[in-house]
């Protein structure tokens, strides 16, 4: 397969000798004898798209704190599966993470049969990172303009209304699935490959509406190509506040993608523990946050135990979805 790398060099010589890879990584690591080489961060997609383009910023800025090169390796493939599998397998000692997004722990268990790894015993969470959002929209011409109207209508019309997503067990997928079981309506899922290229259908009309990536749909959004309906998350998004929350409407909605940072599972406590302070020191820093912000993403950490938590109670939760909606499983030959 082939690796894509970038590696993100420590800026030490220009923010000072604070960074110098002598006292700062003693005193950092001195509990666990951590960041004393590179670390690789294994992306589970392919360049350029929206888990990439936020492990790299994430990077850079984990770099410039540890004093240590992050080598940015994307090992797309499976849904997410094959890089998980290569960190599932790394080394315990806390230099080979992934850059965790949904599929591969919360989603995948349900959907991609013989996996390579185990999604809880193999991989440990260290952190959250970001919570995204999507949003509903609908082509500009369709008749509803507010969620409870498009409930109605599709009430009024089973089967006619298609949903848009970015693949079958996509998170654009999975959320189009949920909003169908809470308003109890019938509406038919059409998988594309990619965002853009279902983007694109729902601009032209020959798609009704989608549950996607906020920062994909807002320049259509603002330009007026189609109308957004709702964003996924409980709360209303900084960069379009003026979009209301989905669950106004549908009580208890929320299908906001988490991306977040694993380690093998059988990494040490202290080496997890340390790694954990160092995320949540980065993700902390104001001018990061406005960066993640500017594309629909709320950076902020979390302790080990809330993200491990967390990991569990959406297993449960897209388990019920996936199985609700009859979604096939695909079958891995190891």
């Amino acid at each position: 397969m082939k690796k894509w790398m970038l590696v993100f060099a420590a800026l030490a010589a220009s923010v000072g000798p604070q960074l110098s890879a002598g006292p700062q990584l003693s005193a950092l690591g001195a509990d666990s004898g951590f960041a004393d080489k590179a670390i690789r961060l294994i992306v589970p997609f392919a360049p350029g798209g929206g888990a990439d383009t936020g492990a790299r910023r994430f990077a850079q800025a984990f770099a410039e704190k540890i004093g240590q090169s992050v080598i940015v390796e994307n090992v797309p493939g499976a849904g997410g599966t094959l890089g998980a599998a290569r960190v599932a397998h790394a080394a315990p000692d806390g230099y080979t993470l992934l850059y965790t997004t949904p599929g591969q722990q919360m989603t995948a268990p349900y959907l991609i049969a013989n996996l390579p790894y185990d999604p809880l015993k193999d991989l440990r969470a260290v952190s959250k990172l970001t919570a995204g959002v999507n949003v509903l929209v609908v082509g500009k011409d369709f008749p509803a303009s507010s969620i409870q109207a498009l409930i109605a209508y599709a009430k009024s019309h089973p089967g006619k209304v298609n949903f848009a997503s970015s693949g079958i067990g996509s998170t654009s997928h999975l959320a189009g699935e949920l909003f169908k079981k809470m308003a109890g309506i019938d509406i038919v899922h059409v998988p594309y490959k990619g965002s853009s290229v279902a983007a694109s259908d729902v601009v032209a009309g020959r798609v009704q509406m989608s549950i996607d990536t906020l920062s994909v749909y807002l320049p259509y959004i603002r330009s007026g190509k189609v109308k957004a309906l709702g964003v996924s998350t409980p709360e209303p998004n900084p960069i379009a506040p003026e979009i209301r929350p989905i669950a106004d409407a549908l009580k208890g909605f929320d299908a906001s993608p988490v991306n977040y940072i694993t380690a093998p599972g059988a990494t040490p406590d202290a080496v997890i523990s340390q790694l954990n302070r160092l995320i949540n020191a980065v993700a902390s820093d104001k001018k990061l946050q406005a960066a993640f912000a500017s594309t629909g993403s709320i950076l902020g950490g979390d302790t080990p135990q809330e993200m491990e938590a967390l990991v569990r109670s959406e297993q449960k939760r897209w388990k019920e979805v996936i199985d609700s909606a009859g979604i096939a499983v695909t079958r891995k030959n190891n």
